[in-house]
């Protein structure tokens, strides 16, 4: 009964209108925010943090405090939903989480289908952002007490094994799969080592000390690389651009996507509840998962809608799901809620154990504030399916310059370097030709991101234990996450094996 009258309360909170009107105002900028690649939530969120400052500034302390967390919190899931976008349309990856809606979103786009897409997406979102804030609501004291036993040999184990379920997101060869998961790992490693402050191959160039950004190579590889594909490989006669043929998706969509928008959601809502886990990995674990249980696994990367629909769900219930120990334990999971939780201590309230009991206003009023934004989305989005579909029926002389200017602006934006630009480049001629001889980029983008964080929380596991290896067998956790990645890599080979010989006796 205390729970759901201190949600009662939250929505008291959060149904002033001028905290309605800061959850709107919030979601809109998230959503634009989300389109633009290289913005990004975190930018986003901290771009206005000194605007809702001066917004709230005749406010009592509590009530302003409540009111920027809502509009700020608006602006994160916002820019979750808004990142499909340009992913689905012009294979854009507004931000990170939205590389793998790319695959097959762009794919149901060139088929005429992106309506549907864009549909299943907003759906997949609002039903995933639900269920993340029943779970937010319900769960929050004994999750976060499960993600406490989490040390770095755990993490470790974890993002290992997300590296190795990637080989699921290979094309045709698991062999091509691997090698660019080592080029993503070997890409991560140039910058000033974290641990030791010691330059690795840097060369003497300043401008890769602070390492390679995540942001130039996945726009690089996926938008350029578009755009050389579509002016290189260009047929006499301009191909045809495919007719949108209804924007709602069909009863046959809707049925295709409800068991992959549950399974996003409650995946994507349990990896957000580890710190540094993110959205990211949600996404990719959700693809992986849908591609395992598919019975047409060779359709996705080619259109599947369920390609779609998992992923999306899961990089929004993992917004969700981050909130928890940023709220209960004061440990931000992401780059994102890191800036949330700096927001929160600028008006004197700190998050973490103390927090539903000392500002149970400011606590619940946001998780209230999040149910009212995800309905908002959904009412917004909808209606803007017929609008954003109508970008890919462009004619393609007016499209190409438009992806080029929004892929330049967002890196730039990011970066102001124009080393990144000739970078965007170059990857933009390496992304045409990897996919051209049917090498998967989406392996190269999440070794890119995990990488670091791999190497972190491996040194970190062993100065710990003084060098012990054994750290990483001794912790069940870790060791059951390690079994599952061996696993992942040796079982399809035995059985690939298993296969050939079959063959091979049945051929004698």
């Amino acid at each position: 009964m205390g729970t759901v009258q201190y949600l009662m309360d939250g929505f008291a909170t959060a149904l002033q209108w001028h905290n309605i009107l800061f959850a709107l105002v919030g979601v809109i900028i998230g959503t634009a925010v989300g389109v633009l690649p290289g913005i990004g939530p975190m930018s986003g969120v901290a771009l206005l943090i000194p605007v809702t400052a001066t917004i709230t500034s005749g406010m009592p302390t509590e009530a302003a405090a409540a009111s920027s967390i809502i509009l700020l919190a608006g602006v994160y899931y916002g820019a979750m939903y808004g990142g499909s976008t340009t992913s689905i349309l012009l294979n854009t990856p507004g931000e990170s989480s939205s590389v793998v809606t790319a695959l097959d979103g762009y794919q149901m786009a060139q088929q005429g289908r992106a309506g549907a897409a864009l549909s299943i997406s907003a759906i997949g979102s609002f039903v995933a952002g639900i269920i993340s804030l029943i779970g937010l609501v319900l769960l929050a004291k004994p999750l976060s007490s499960i993600a406490l036993e989490f040390g770095p040999a755990e993490y470790f184990s974890l993002m290992l094994l997300g590296l190795c379920a990637v080989s699921g997101l290979a094309g045709k060869s698991v062999t091509k799969a691997l090698i660019m998961t080592v080029l993503g790992l070997m890409l991560g490693t140039i910058g000033i080592d974290a641990v030791s402050g010691i330059a690795r191959f840097t060369y003497d160039i300043p401008v890769l000390y602070g390492g390679i950004e995540f942001l130039t190579i996945a726009v690089g590889l996926f938008a350029i690389g578009e755009v050389f594909k579509t002016i290189l490989e260009r047929e006499a006669d301009d191909e045809p651009i495919a007719k949108i043929s209804r924007i709602m998706p069909t009863k046959q969509d809707l049925k295709d996507s409800a068991k992959p928008i549950a399974r996003g959601s409650l995946l994507g809502f349990f990896i957000g509840v580890l710190p540094g886990a993110g959205a990211t990995l949600a996404s990719f674990f959700s693809y992986i998962t849908e591609k395992k249980v598919s019975k047409k696994p060779d359709s996705f990367g080619k259109g599947n809608i369920a390609g779609v629909a998992g992923p999306e769900s899961a990089n929004n219930a993992a917004s969700g799901g981050a909130m928890i120990p940023l709220l209960t334990l004061g440990i931000p999971g992401s780059g994102t809620t890191a800036i949330l939780m700096g927001a929160l201590i600028m008006y004197n309230v700190q998050p973490g154990p103390l927090l539903f009991n000392d500002h149970p206003d400011i606590a619940w009023g946001l998780i209230a504030s999040m149910f009212i934004g995800n309905l908002v989305l959904l009412i917004l989005n909808m209606p803007l399916v017929k609008i954003f579909a109508k970008i890919i029926q462009t004619p393609k002389k007016y499209l190409l310059p438009i992806i080029i200017a929004i892929s330049f602006f967002g890196v730039y934006a990011v970066q102001y370097s124009t080393f990144d630009l000739y970078l965007l480049i170059a990857c933009g001629v390496f992304g045409y030709l990897f996919t051209k001889n049917d090498y998967p980029v989406a392996p190269l983008v999440l070794a890119l991101v995990l990488g670091p964080m791999i190497e972190n929380n491996m040194r970190r596991a062993l100065t710990i234990s003084n060098g012990e290896w054994s750290v990483f067998v001794t912790s069940p956790l870790s060791l059951i996450f390690l079994i599952i990645a061996i696993a992942w890599i040796v079982v399809p080979l035995i059985l690939k094996l298993l296969g050939r010989n079959v063959v091979i006796n049945e051929e004698e």
